[in-house]
């Protein structure tokens, strides 16, 4: 397991300017983004939906770091990177980012939700265990964090738009480190 300090967290958002990812708008168009992008528009919709709570948006911001790290697959990246962030963002920013994979099998598995999916997600979905059951859904409400998951992984489907601009990263750098401050 990898923990890492505010400087590796700031230090791999700056280097996932440089990491394309291609995802699909649901329309058949696969869309260029980098990673950086994606976290900055994701960030950007949470602060946009409740600017008093610094530490969703930093969730939105690190959502995906586990793709980042060394060895981590689609499937557990989540997992991976609630785990690293979780020494220098907290428990919540960690079970937050931990738990936005088992959101995407959570809202699926209400219904209707696989239709507003982007292309890359419906793939990603099988690898990561596809629509919850019914007793895995009412696990899933239970645990701490499963309500801002499903916030962030709304987010996280809409922070897919290519060109959007949502400013850099040199401007979220003071709100990770004031969630890391709060929390160490």
């Amino acid at each position: 397991m990898v923990d890492l300090s505010i400087d590796d967290i700031e230090r791999l958002l700056a280097d996932a300017a440089d990491r394309p990812v291609e995802v699909g708008d649901g329309s058949g168009r696969v869309l260029a983004h980098t990673h950086l992008a994606h976290a900055l528009q994701v960030a950007a919709l949470l602060r946009a939906e409740d600017p008093a709570d610094e530490e969703l948006a930093v969730a939105g911001l690190v959502h995906d770091i586990g793709h980042l790290l060394e060895g981590v697959g689609d499937d557990t990246h989540a997992e991976a990177g609630g785990a690293a962030v979780r020494g220098s963002l907290g428990d919540r920013v960690g079970g937050i980012v931990a738990l936005h994979v088992e959101a995407k099998r959570y809202l699926v598995a209400q219904g209707g939700y696989d239709r507003q999916l982007s292309a890359d997600s419906v793939t990603s979905l099988t690898r990561q265990g596809g629509s919850m059951t019914a007793p895995e859904m009412a696990e899933f409400v239970e645990r701490p964090f499963a309500e801002d998951a499903v916030r962030l992984r709304v987010a996280d489907d809409g922070g897919k738009v290519e060109g959007l601009d949502v400013g850099t990263l040199d401007e979220w750098l003071p709100v990770l480190r004031r969630v890391h401050a709060r929390v160490t």
